[in-house]
């Protein structure tokens, strides 16, 4: 993550908006077995891309973490990915994108929040791998215990953290594993199968 200043700028471009997990899975899983890390549900393993033209939101905070899949849930360190972890207390996007890729150039496509209609999601958490962006952060701390950030969700004592008071992300780009919310309405929601091998929503 580039900030222009870590004291005087709110300010910055994402390449990951997010704390370093670049981290063995391995570190993170006493965090796990204690409840610091979501594990709520076994993840399928297969990534998917998220985009939306802009998103802004109050109550973020961001920490390291582990995507599960069933075998990583049994301590198979093949079905454990490090991620970062993103938490959003209220969201609103624009013209959201969502793609996965099933079987050659079979994928699926929804599509939400286009025009005058806007996507909202309340208690939203992303575990992803990468993010890009321009990003603006509103009363910013950067370096927090993860077990110590505002919000809802905490990560593990110890690991590196922040959080800020608001986020807007522009020309969001997004590879994730997961993602759940309290409440998500699309309003405008279009799901398609896509035989052609257009589906993504980003290269």
């Amino acid at each position: 993550m580039k900030l222009k200043s870590l004291t005087g700028s709110r300010a910055g471009r994402v390449a990951l908006a997010a704390v370093p997990v670049g981290i063995a899975a391995s570190l993170l899983m006493g965090g796990v077995a204690q409840g610091a890390v979501p594990v709520s549900f076994a993840v399928s393993g297969k990534s998917f891309k998220i985009s939306a033209d802009s998103l802004v939101g109050t109550g973020f905070s961001q920490y390291a973490g582990v995507a599960l899949t069933t075998a990583g849930q049994q301590g198979d360190p093949k079905g454990q990915t490090p991620v970062a972890i993103s938490n959003i207390t209220d969201a609103t996007l624009k013209n959201l994108c969502q793609s996965v890729d099933v079987l050659g150039p079979i994928g699926l496509r929804i599509e939400a929040g286009q025009g005058d209609k806007t996507v909202t999601a309340h208690d939203l958490q992303i575990a992803m791998s990468d993010l890009k962006g321009d990003a603006e952060f509103t009363k910013i701390r950067i370096g927090v215990d993860a077990s110590t950030v505002s919000g809802l969700h905490q990560g593990t004592a110890g690991e590196f953290a922040q959080d800020a008071e608001g986020v807007t992300i522009n020309g969001l780009k997004q590879t994730s594993y997961s993602t759940t919310a309290g409440t998500f309405n699309l309003a405008g929601l279009h799901l398609a199968v896509v035989t052609d091998g257009s589906a993504s929503c980003f290269e």
